[in-house]
């Protein structure tokens, strides 16, 4: 096994050793005897001192030219490229997730830093016409200022280069907490921004506990030093930052929870429709905000597609995730205990398939197929809940983990209000051939992402990403959308008339007209 990584807040490029908040032990969640990183969590000055250092450094960064800092956001893609299979092994180690996943989540970094890079020659302003003559107006996107940047363990790379890169790219400096229980992932990428060119004091990196970091965020906002919050995590603390920053009359870029549904039309190919639903249910063992909630099938198809869906799961290989696995292990023992929270959902009125077994799985407690030793690590059985109605907490609640419920209806109508009514809206997916059904579900369905034929899971860097209800309050990540978070508009006009105009007072004549004319055919 490798030597224990040391992590720390690194601000304006000096190490902060003092633990203030704790060591925290990280540990490889397939091999727990596996100590990946040592982390030294600062408490809550850190982040106000980091936000001050960004706030320092803002006027430089702010007056490099755009297209360099995009030569900046390439290089460090480049450098990410370069180191793949590097970085893809420590995300695999810290959190658990198989090895071609991390391999997908290096290269959603790579394509971030590559479609920056032109929007770095692309932060376009208009020439605006005026009303009044010898005047021009003009728009300007300009940046937010000092951006604290708030990251989740299950995709402890990709979702944060979302933030990071526009951040940075639009002329903001940053202050990024990632997940303390992918802290080591967090310190790899930070040091490869850095190493691309990024100065210290524009990225700063602090490794804490959530409650130090809610304090320390709310300290940095009273006193003036942060213009702009990004979070991805859970509803409810998702709630507690849009409380914190409405205060301070600033709207948060927020990417919370989801219960993705899944539409099975009976016109759906339906071995597609099982494909879909398990790598959406069980990709990163259920760890995603766009995991698949509950598979919604119409009822003329329902007891087949729950027969190929089960015959799938049980015959999928889960374990070790350095090896040809659907999944791998819960990214922390805090994980698994919920998961087991979210099984006492399942009623007397719901049927449960998938797996030999439901829980941990155990060596008294065994997964047929298991790939690699389960008592090493933190392993749970895949969960299929079939019977799942409106009325059900299973409808309604995230369960965070491999478990997906399964429920029928009879009309598209009623399929439409199944999908949106337990109040999230992050992702949705509907199976049919039918063109007419996907062009009314993406019409109805109040998700921000829509796919037809695909999985409720998947991004891709130069499209939007983000949720409405309880899964955000509209802001959207990647693509050109994400400009909208990181800069300002800033109008202009200029008058060279050599006097005062005055718009809506002073008025341009018209041409005369006859708008009595008639034509007389």
């Amino acid at each position: 096994m490798a030597e224990p990584l040391a992590c720390a807040s690194v601000i304006a490029g000096s190490t902060d050793t003092g633990a203030a908040g704790g060591e925290l032990t990280s540990l490889n969640p397939a091999q727990l005897t596996d100590v990946v990183a040592r982390v030294a969590l600062s408490g809550p000055p850190a982040m106000v001192e980091a936000a001050r250092a960004a706030r320092e450094a803002f006027p430089a960064w702010a007056a490099t030219p755009a297209p360099v800092r995009g030569q900046v956001v390439q290089r460090w893609g480049r450098l990410v490229e370069s180191n793949k299979e590097a970085l893809a092994r420590l995300i695999t180690r810290e959190i658990g997730k198989p090895y071609a996943e991390s391999l997908g989540e290096v290269q959603e970094i790579i394509d971030t830093c590559d479609f920056f890079l032109g929007e770095g020659r692309r932060l376009y302003g208009q020439t605006v016409p005026s009303e009044m003559p010898d005047k021009q107006l003009f728009t300007f996107r300009v940046p937010v200022g000092v951006s604290v940047i708030i990251t989740a363990a299950n995709f402890p790379a990709a979702v944060p280069s979302w933030y990071l890169v526009p951040a940075l790219l639009c002329g903001n400096t940053v202050v990024w907490k990632p997940a303390e229980l992918s802290a080591a992932v967090g310190q790899a990428l930070a040091e490869l921004a850095w190493h691309a060119g990024v100065p210290a004091s524009v990225l700063n990196l602090v490794q804490a506990n959530g409650e130090a970091t809610f304090t320390g965020l709310s300290q940095a906002l009273e006193q003036g030093l942060v213009d702009k919050v990004g979070f991805t995590g859970s509803t409810e603390v998702g709630r507690a930052i849009s409380e914190l920053c409405g205060r301070h009359l600033q709207s948060p870029c927020l990417e919370l929870g989801g219960k993705n549904p899944l539409v099975v039309m009976a016109d759906a190919k339906l071995d597609l429709a099982v494909e879909g639903a398990l790598f959406s249910g069980f990709g990163s063992a259920g760890q995603r905000c766009t995991s698949l909630g509950t598979v919604f099938v119409q009822r003329e198809v329902h007891e087949e597609f729950l027969r190929r869906f089960t015959a799938a799961v049980e015959q999928a290989a889960i374990g070790e995730p350095m090896r040809e696995v659907l999944y791998g292990p819960l990214i922390d023992t805090r994980y698994a205990e919920r998961f087991e929270q979210y099984l006492e959902l399942v009623q007397p009125h719901h049927t449960v398939h998938g797996s030999t077994g439901t829980g941990r799985i155990t060596d008294a407690n065994p997964r047929k197929g298991f790939v690699g030793s389960p008592e090493q690590g933190i392993y749970v059985h895949p969960t299929i809940v079939d019977g799942v109605t409106a009325q059900d907490a299973l409808y309604r609640t995230e369960t965070f983990g491999p478990l997906v419920g399964v429920g029928g209806f009879d009309t598209f109508d009623e399929a439409v209000e199944l999908a949106n009514g337990h109040g999230y809206g992050l992702s949705a997916a509907i199976y049919t051939t039918d063109a007419a059904n996907a062009f009314r579900f993406r019409q109805r369905c109040r998700a921000g992402m829509v796919s037809v034929n695909n999985s409720t899971s998947g991004a891709e860097a130069h499209l939007p990403f983000g949720g409405n209800g309880l899964s955000g309050n509209g802001s959207r990540q990647s693509g050109i959308w994400v400009l909208d978070q990181f800069t300002r508009w800033q109008s202009m006009n200029w008058d060279y008339a050599g006097k005062l105009q005055k718009a809506q007072m002073d008025l341009v004549a018209l041409p005369e007209a006859d708008l009595d004319y008639r034509l007389d055919v």
